[in-house]
């Protein structure tokens, strides 16, 4: 098992603050979410922290070894410097999924995302020190075999994006229904995924699924430590290794 400490973002009443007292132009909404995308990221990263932008409204956190404190502070730093304000529910897990259901029902016990008195709610709480252990979180980074010869260098630039997407969301699905783990797009052609403890035989069947489903191919590192940072670190490092070998799945483990 893993011990994943997942912190669900919600920005607070955004659909209806997008359309009051009228509707905004697309392109404020779309810089605001990107921005406070950025923020986040670097936030929760400089405490050894993932943030995944998932809906952009709603963002998932990989925050093992953060506490209800500085989980308080980027809250008050978003709203001394964005219009809108946030709500954190923080949960833990023998999985990832299910960390992020417990912390998706204690957000919603405290109101609609939609609700006007519903503000910077903060709950939940984080993984107990004694609990802890150096290979708490296992980081998977995927990526797209031979993507730019492929895709990008030999069709155009949506049929490329339609296929990456393609991959993604089967991997996602399957990771999530077939082990308890949680996948996210991060750019280019690369997805990292935070997962149950799973060997290389549960790898090699997501890669061969993926390949039978919607015929692309992926390779996959694959790292594992106590807090987000290092544990994916180890993971991009495993990639290079399936890279410079021409291996299908590598572990970087303790």
């Amino acid at each position: 098992m893993t011990n994943t400490q997942v912190t669900l973002i919600q920005i607070d009443n955004y659909g209806p603050w997008t359309v009051t007292p009228e509707p905004r132009r697309e392109v404020d909404l779309q810089t605001l979410q990107s921005r406070l995308y950025a923020d986040l990221s670097q936030l929760f990263g400089n405490r050894d922290g993932y943030v995944f932008f998932s809906r952009f409204d709603n963002m998932i956190a990989v925050t093992n070894g953060i506490g209800m404190d500085a989980h308080a502070l980027v809250q008050e730093s978003v709203a001394n410097r964005y219009p809108v304000t946030l709500s954190l529910s923080v949960a833990t897990g023998d999985t990832p999924a299910a960390a992020l259901d417990t912390a998706s029902t204690q957000l919603q016990d405290a109101g609609s995302a939609q609700a006007k008195d519903r503000r910077e709610i903060l709950r939940g709480e984080p993984l107990a020190e004694d609990r802890r252990t150096t290979e708490d979180l296992q980081v998977a980074h995927f990526d797209v075999n031979d993507a730019t010869e492929k895709y990008t260098d030999r069709i155009g630039a949506f049929d490329t994006f339609i296929h990456i997407e393609q991959g993604y969301a089967e991997l996602m699905r399957y990771l999530r229904e077939a082990h308890d783990s949680l996948a996210f797009f991060v750019g280019g052609d690369n997805i990292i995924a935070v997962c149950s403890s799973l060997d290389e035989t549960a790898y090699r069947d997501a890669i061969a699924h993926v390949r039978e489903v919607v015929d692309v191919d992926l390779k996959v590192g694959v790292g594992r430590a106590r807090t987000a940072q290092p544990a994916g670190m180890a993971a991009k490092h495993a990639l290079e290794v399936c890279r410079h070998d021409g291996l299908d799945v590598v572990f970087d483990e303790p």
